[in-house]
């Protein structure tokens, strides 16, 4: 059949001609949510399968059905299925093939069904593997930096607050950091998967059906947990996908604010670490440059994904209840959204594992600024019992001493601190060193190295159970 007839049909009698090309091209979503194929035609044997067994089509027009649609399946991932844009969408083309492969069984597929919960049952699986794939990357990049915590659990770097140097803390610390931050997107992922996993399927164009379906039976068989239970917001509420943008948009600025620093510590300046030559590049004139361009593009990437939330939150904002043709906007923007935050985790990853940690940088990094001052005023108040604010004070004129003869605090002599307070004795010079500072935070959650190993077991072995 022509294709201008094929959509004819497919829109039923009610309209005499086809679009017009205009019409077509704006109407048109099959170009983007062909991506729907594997989950289209999973959906439609499911509801196949419940129609025979509930009596309301035969066995034998379920058997046709089935074949035909996994002939279809065959067709589309070898590249020889023919998709048509006046069939509008995925769930027009695959019914209109069906048609020409097993005749006038094909009609009997969408009994008991409308296109409104098909798509929302077709994009809700399609949203649920992805979130799957989402939280595989993020489980590799934790344990990317589990392993270089582990490396330099002891590493001293300084800390920054304000971008400005603040106390000395190890580079493993640093990385749990970021074990954190991508285990709570973790969560943020499991949790969004137990909120969708309903199947809107059977509840129609919105109100539901009169055929006896089984609405149980299609979601346990396309692995939802239960079917949803109101048919106007199975069909018109898309906050699954928008949850799915929000969890993305969240790790991705986790992901940017990495990539920053990636950028910073990579400058000769920094030369903290050092990218592999597979994620950097060089410069067309300058010869010395090695430009860290995977971390600045995922830095950069991270705006494309915020950019998809704030528009399909903007898309659903005015919609009454129940199916609008805004919705037809919601996929390219999480079509592409979960591209670009798969890619953005997988070059994080990589640069995280085979990154070059320049540690001897990082130490003499982190006794400047006077980092140790903290350590100074604690001994004060833990050893001469100074209240803190008294001890703040005192602190600060050894550091204006030290400024001035433009020396560290650890190289202050005893003399110069008595000036200061004369209750100092030579034991400060246990506490002025980096390395005993960062030994002395054995808080819960401090940087001391083994409190860090304490923490990389842990995640360890929430890992392997996630």
């Amino acid at each position: 059949m022509s294709d201008k007839k094929a959509s004819n049909q497919m829109w039923g009698g009610r309209f005499a001609s086809g679009p017009a090309a205009i019409m077509e091209a704006i109407n048109a979503s099959i170009s983007f949510d062909r991506k729907l194929y594997a989950q289209d035609i999973r959906g439609s044997i499911a509801h196949s399968e419940m129609l025979a067994e509930t009596g309301i089509i035969s066995a034998g027009d379920q058997h046709k059905i089935a074949h035909g649609l996994n002939t279809i399946l065959k067709e589309i991932e070898s590249g020889k299925f023919e998709f048509s844009t006046r069939l509008e969408d995925i769930h027009m083309n695959v019914e209109a093939r069906l048609a020409e492969l097993i005749g006038p069984a094909a009609g009997r597929l969408h009994t008991a069904r409308s296109r409104n919960d098909q798509v929302a049952v077709d994009f809700r699986l399609w949203v649920k593997d992805e979130f799957h794939r989402v939280a595989e990357a993020l489980k590799g990049l934790i344990a990317a930096f589990l392993e270089r915590a582990e490396e330099h659990a002891a590493t001293v770097m300084p800390g920054f607050t304000h971008l400005q140097t603040a106390q000395p803390v190890t580079f493993g610390h640093h990385c749990m950091a970021y074990v954190e931050m991508f285990a709570r997107d973790l969560s943020r992922v499991r949790d969004a998967i137990q909120r969708m996993d309903e199947s809107p399927l059977g509840a129609a164009a919105l109100a539901g059906t009169g055929f006896p379906i089984d609405r149980h039976r299609t979601a346990k068989a396309l692995g939802f947990r239960e079917p949803t239970r109101n048919s106007l917001d199975s069909v018109s509420d898309r906050d699954y996908a928008l949850e799915f943008l929000s969890v993305a948009s969240i790790s991705a600025t986790h992901l940017s604010r990495l990539a920053e620093e990636i950028v910073i510590w990579s400058t000769p300046q920094f030369g903290f670490v050092r990218l592999s030559d597979g994620f950097s590049t060089g410069s067309s004139i300058m010869p010395q440059k090695k430009n860290p361009d995977a971390a600045e593009l995922v830095r950069a990437k991270t705006g494309r994904v915020n950019g998809h939330l704030i528009g399909l939150l903007t898309v659903m904002k005015g919609l009454p209840l129940t199916y609008s043709k805004d919705m037809q906007e919601d996929k390219e923007a999480v079509f592409d959204a979960a591209e670009t935050l798969d890619l953005m985790l997988a070059a994080m990853t990589g640069m995280v594992t085979d990154m070059t940690v320049n540690a001897v940088a990082m130490k003499k990094a982190a006794g400047s600024g006077y980092s140790t001052a903290t350590d100074l005023a604690d001994w004060l108040v833990r050893t001469l019992g100074l209240p803190f604010r008294e001890a703040h004070h005192v602190t600060g004129r050894a550091v204006a001493l030290a400024e001035s003869k433009k020396l560290g605090l650890e190289k202050l002599s005893l003399e110069d601190l008595r000036s200061i307070h004369a209750g100092i004795s030579d034991d400060i010079f246990s506490v002025l060193s980096v390395q005993n500072s960062v030994k002395s935070r054995t808080s819960f959650g401090g940087t001391a190295p083994s409190e860090v190993r304490k923490q990389i077991r842990y995640w360890k072995k929430r890992l392997a159970k996630a």
